[in-house]
């Protein structure tokens, strides 16, 4: 991906498929189309290249939840315990008097970050996750 050397290709995609293209290029103030699709192929080599169990990669979970459902405070607590050489740190923010924002800061094997993530993810309580890594 670091190659000097520009290489042209053609792309042929449905009319109203390029209006929303361009309005988006437009919205994130690229200064044209070529700009957001190698943006757009960086991004999905990241993603394919972190589904590879063994890749080491840093990142972020971000958990939103309701801290008064029963035990989820201390089931969070007890997952990132079990996880500890992978969490490098955490953010918690009070939303409101019913929610919690946590940022779990990690690196380490995709598959394992995968893991960790899922095991938050589907804790009952837990209203929104989302795993997002870089390599």
């Amino acid at each position: 991906m670091s190659s000097t050397k520009l290489t042209r290709f053609g792309v042929s995609m449905a009319e109203d498929l390029l209006q929303n293209f361009d309005e988006y290029i437009n919205e994130k103030g690229y200064s044209n189309r070529s700009e957001a699709v190698r943006d757009l192929v960086r991004e999905a080599i990241v993603q394919h290249d972190w589904t590879k169990d063994e890749q080491i990669v840093a990142g972020s979970i971000l958990i939103f939840y309701d801290h008064h459902q029963k035990n989820l405070v201390n089931e969070i607590i007890e997952i990132q315990h079990n996880y500890h050489d992978q969490i490098l740190g955490t953010s918690h923010y009070h939303i409101d008097h019913h929610n919690c924002l946590e940022i779990i800061i990690v690196k380490g094997r995709a598959g394992v970050l995968k893991k960790l993530s899922d095991g938050l993810t589907t804790l009952k309580g837990v209203k929104y996750s989302k795993l997002t890594v870089s390599p």
